[in-house]
């Protein structure tokens, strides 16, 4: 099979999501395959939910490389279900980490996470997530990407197509209209865990020092992340021109 190219594979982003309206999610992550071959790749966070796509996606496409960033600053609870999950579905897990180790950063820029204010949140997210999420596309020669975001979680995700375009890549979401009761039948239907911290509140949980379980006053289950500044870490945003520069920077 030959890895599929930018050059080789030309989407008509208008076209190919009138077409997938009436597609179920398999039939998604199945046209992607299709389509991309040996170009496709997933990412997972080893969240509440992320058993539902990981397990989705791989019926379908077994060895598939997954994309994992690892900040550094996981709760022990991802770590363990990070092992459970990639031992019973087989992953084929690729892991990818700041070329900054965390005291490192903490000794360059102090604990940005404690920092009231977005600026430093955007830092830490693009040293401890978005520069190692590109170096990953960028070595696993990816062409298309595979995510489990769903319109009803951020903002940004309300306007999201099933494929899109972000930087040099296609992005395609086949649980994009999925909402929590679809997630919930479908780790019932196949008997698949939640994250060990779904049983103490949490519904959405990244690093330990920027999650919270869910208060009866939140608005949003994203108001648990981030001191409830922002929704996004920048995975999943359009990359700026610094961004994309950063990516042939020494300075990490």
């Amino acid at each position: 099979m030959v890895s599929a190219t930018l050059e080789q594979t030309q989407v008509d982003l208008a076209a190919v999501n009138s077409q997938l309206t009436s597609a179920n999610a398999q039939e998604i992550v199945q046209w992607a395959a299709d389509t991309f071959q040996e170009g496709l790749v997933m990412s997972t966070s080893f969240g509440i939910q992320s058993a539902v796509m990981l397990h989705l996606v791989t019926q379908i496409v077994p060895h598939i490389p997954v994309i994992w960033v690892d900040t550094g600053y996981l709760p022990s609870e991802t770590y363990n279900f990070a092992e459970e999950l990639t031992q019973r579905l087989n992953l084929n897990l690729k892991v990818y980490q700041s070329p900054m180790s965390p005291a490192r950063m903490e000794a360059k820029y102090g604990k940005l996470w404690e920092k009231e204010d977005v600026e430093s949140l955007n830092l830490y997210d693009h040293i401890r997530k978005v520069e190692p999420m590109q170096r990953a596309l960028q070595e696993l020669k990816a062409t298309a990407w595979l995510a489990g975001l769903r319109k009803d979680q951020t903002n940004h995700r309300q306007n999201l197509g099933y494929v899109n375009r972000q930087g040099n890549i296609y992005k395609i979401l086949p649980i994009l209209d999925w909402n929590s009761r679809d997630v919930y039948q479908y780790l019932t239907r196949f008997d698949l865990p939640y994250h060990p911290l779904f049983d103490q509140g949490y519904v959405t949980v990244g690093d330990w020092h920027s999650s919270r379980p869910l208060m009866a006053d939140d608005q949003h289950e994203r108001d648990t992340r981030f001191q409830g500044m922002k929704q996004e870490c920048g995975l999943h945003l359009p990359q700026t021109v610094g961004e994309e520069e950063s990516l042939n920077s020494s300075s990490l």
